[in-house]
């Protein structure tokens, strides 16, 4: 509450007053002194009173103004999406968007079929569709056409289909796809030859993955010119600080709301587009956890006329992986800073790390350097499971001009370590038993969740008793069996730890539907 204090002989408002109620108090208690005719007291109908509360309301909206401006002024403290990329474009970071999930597809053809079958950029598969769940897309992204000569395929003995997919000793072949859709050649506007143009992309949610070696035109996006017959192609850039005033490049803002805005050079750091000329945009919109599907769960053929007319079916045995939400402001704030340090390049394993990490579909990564000249990224993607060959192509791309020349990079996959737990609890009398259940479920299950673990990590049956019995309505919590997969079912880990290795990451077991969300649980006695 505020107060009244004497400052050199003169009384003053305490400025720590910034509420409606000490606004309000602390000029009435200057009444007295400074109009001591007034006495219309606590009158509402008194218009001096009146004054007074709405002083005292203009006063608590100021002092929310200020605090606002206050904590959006530092990134540790900023609030909102906005302030945070302006912040940050002052150490050249910028967000990252959603990233798309990717996996590889295989091709099913009727015995029959002789056809030579082109999959081109943009052909589109998608999932099966529910009333509460919509399918989701993904397309083939590859600027180069995969050629499929159905002449060259066996006919399958048991299914007495072709089959086109990976290789089970290689690993290869099958169809690349990713989460998303791709926009062709959008009409952006006419160039009028002036500075710094700006043109809005149509669409939101814009895939735009780190760019890999200078120079290279970025795969996410394709910005070209048109004037008469004259095509020209720029060059997407994180700045044009280092651009020379001939250079077709661009660059891209994208704000709170993922909209994308391509802006233009001004004549000297930059080409302007020549005044008459078409802006023309390609590129892809989508990412998210959304792409994360399963396997199986991709099973229709949405736009590829080649694989339709010829009665292709489609199906893919490992789950979609490294789908990502966009960069969250939590994340940006933490990561950012090391990004900054490493300037950008990747010298020690934490430049490696810090770098792999700005990735987005990247969730877990630890950098080895293995000899002098050679560096392991044992990596694992949003969602779990392995790396796709699309994430292996893109970590590559990306540390391109980033790495010494005379350094190699090699992306391996994580050793993934289940961890089994199994425990009876007791439920207090009044509370609904599936219903408690399910919290402790979640509870026991979110600390093996991928966000949640590391490399290297020490698992602590404490941690497990600790999240179940904080469970409003659990009674009592007894964990019988806390093991890896190596040990004995129904055993305890010695000394209630499980320590795992360097490369060695913790999940959810697969394949047992007991154990859901990483746990088997039973309620006194029954599960």
């Amino acid at each position: 509450m505020a107060e009244i204090k004497k400052t050199g002989g003169h009384q003053v408002v305490d400025y720590m007053a910034r509420d409606y109620d000490s606004l309000l108090q602390a000029m009435r208690e200057l009444v007295p002194s400074r109009l001591p005719e007034w006495q219309a007291g606590e009158s509402e109908a008194d218009f001096g009173n009146v004054l007074l509360e709405l002083f005292a309301h203009m006063g608590d909206i100021l002092s929310y103004y200020q605090d606002r401006v206050a904590t959006e002024s530092f990134l540790s403290t900023a609030q909102t999406r906005r302030s945070v990329i302006d912040h940050l474009k002052l150490i050249g970071y910028r967000l990252a968007t959603a990233s798309p999930a990717s996996c590889t597809l295989e091709l099913s053809f009727p015995a029959s079929c002789e056809a030579v079958v082109a999959i081109e950029k943009g052909h589109a598969f998608t999932t099966g569709s529910e009333s509460n769940t919509p399918s989701v897309r993904f397309e083939y992204t590859r600027e180069t056409p995969l050629v499929i000569d159905c002449n060259a395929l066996d006919v399958d003995p048991v299914t007495h289909r072709k089959h086109y997919g990976k290789d089970p000793v290689t690993g290869t072949g099958g169809v690349p796809v990713e989460e998303g859709r791709l926009v062709k050649a959008e009409h952006l506007g006419i160039s009028d030859g002036s500075r710094n143009q700006r043109f809005p992309l149509t669409r939101t949610g814009l895939i735009l993955r780190a760019a890999g070696a200078a120079g290279k035109r970025h795969r996410d996006i394709l910005i070209t010119t048109c004037l008469g017959e004259t095509i020209t192609e720029w060059t997407l850039q994180e700045s044009l600080a280092f651009s020379r005033d001939n250079q077709k490049d661009y660059v891209i803002e994208i704000d709170e709301k993922d909209r994308a805005t391509v802006i233009f050079g001004d004549g000297s750091f930059g080409a302007m587009p020549e005044s008459g000329a078409v802006i023309m945009a390609t590129y892809r919109v989508g990412g998210g956890l959304c792409g994360n599907v399963p396997a199986g769960a991709i099973r229709n053929i949405a736009e590829a006329p080649p694989l339709s007319l010829n009665g292709a079916t489609v199906t893919h045995r490992e789950a979609a992986t490294g789908g990502a939400d966009r960069e969250s402001i939590d994340h940006a704030v933490m990561h950012a800073p090391s990004v900054f340090r490493s300037l950008k390049r990747a010298v020690t394993e934490e430049d490696y790390k810090a770098l792999a990490l700005n990735l987005k579909g990247v969730a877990k990564v630890k950098a080895v350097a293995d000899s002098w000249n050679r560096v392991t990224l044992h990596v694992a993607p949003e969602g779990g499971g392995r790396v796709s060959d699309v994430l292996e192509e893109s970590l590559l791309a990306y540390f391109e001009d980033k790495r010494p020349v005379t350094t190699l990079i090699a992306i391996e996959d994580v050793t993934y370590v289940p961890v089994w737990v199994a425990a009876e609890i007791g439920i207090k009398s009044h509370y609904p038993r599936e219903e408690v259940r399910g919290k402790a479920l979640a509870a026991a299950g979110e600390l093996l969740a991928l966000p949640h673990v590391d490399f290297a990590q020490t698992l602590y049956l404490s941690k497990f008793y600790e999240a179940m019995e904080a469970v409003e309505g659990v009674a009592f919590v007894n964990i019988d069996e806390f093991r890896r997969d190596n040990d004995p079912p129904g055993t305890v880990a010695p000394s209630g730890k499980i320590i795992l290795e360097d490369h060695e990451i913790p999940v959810v077991p697969s394949g047992n539907a007991a154990y859901a969300d990483g746990i088997l649980l039973r309620v006194d006695g029954n599960r």
